[in-house]
């Protein structure tokens, strides 16, 4: 057997990632293995590689490794049981009465992200919430509102919704003191210097 050659057991033990694992990254890099059988495997073939395409699947591994623990990451944030419930004007000079409402893990990543497509969006007030809540909240909230979208509304008067709100999470458990998300001076701060309003004197 040639000196350069190493088995794929050996590659999945060195990455610490199953044969399964490696075999898909070989077929994805269009690298066939080479079957030799092997007398300390009682005469069973055993795929190996070259180092050079070693090399190269360790690279890829590597890159996948890096992309699996970022997938986790994403996962732990959208998962997260608990966050907040927000009120949102999507167009405050031209259409202030139409609003959204929802959940958030993280509400400057919230922010941030429905600015792509609502770049004059302002958030007006967030509670403490659980993810559980989220449609019950919704439902009582928008009860007399116009739904545009799923979460989006046009109400009568906006200082009703936010009463709505209010009342709402006023009968709810506390979840966490509002100063773990709040600025000392009682705003919310974005990383692009925006604020936003958070007047909420009894979190609930």
């Amino acid at each position: 057997m040639r000196d350069d050659l190493i088995s794929v057991i050996d590659v999945s033990n060195h990455h610490g990632k199953r044969k399964q694992t490696v075999f898909k990254v070989l077929k994805r890099l269009g690298i066939e293995p080479k079957k030799i059988r092997s007398s300390t495997s009682r005469g069973q073939f055993i795929a190996y590689i070259t180092q050079d395409e070693f090399h190269r699947v360790s690279l890829e591994l590597q890159a996948s490794s890096v992309e699996d623990e970022l997938e986790q990451e994403t996962d732990a944030f959208t998962n997260a049981e608990e966050g907040v419930f927000y009120l949102i004007q999507l167009e405050p000079d031209f259409d202030p009465q139409r609003f959204k409402l929802g959940f958030a893990a993280s509400m400057s990543e919230r922010l941030r992200a429905l600015r792509c497509s609502a770049p004059f969006a302002r958030v007006v007030r967030v509670w403490p919430c659980r993810r559980l809540w989220e449609k019950t909240a919704m439902d009582c909230i928008s009860s007399d509102c116009e739904r545009l979208h799923t979460e989006v509304f046009r109400a009568v008067s906006l200082d009703e919704v936010m009463a709505k709100c209010e009342r709402f999470f006023a009968m709810m458990p506390v979840v966490f003191p509002l100063s773990e998300i709040a600025h000392p001076d009682n705003t919310i701060e974005q990383n692009d210097g925006d604020r936003f309003e958070n007047n909420n004197d009894n979190p609930t």
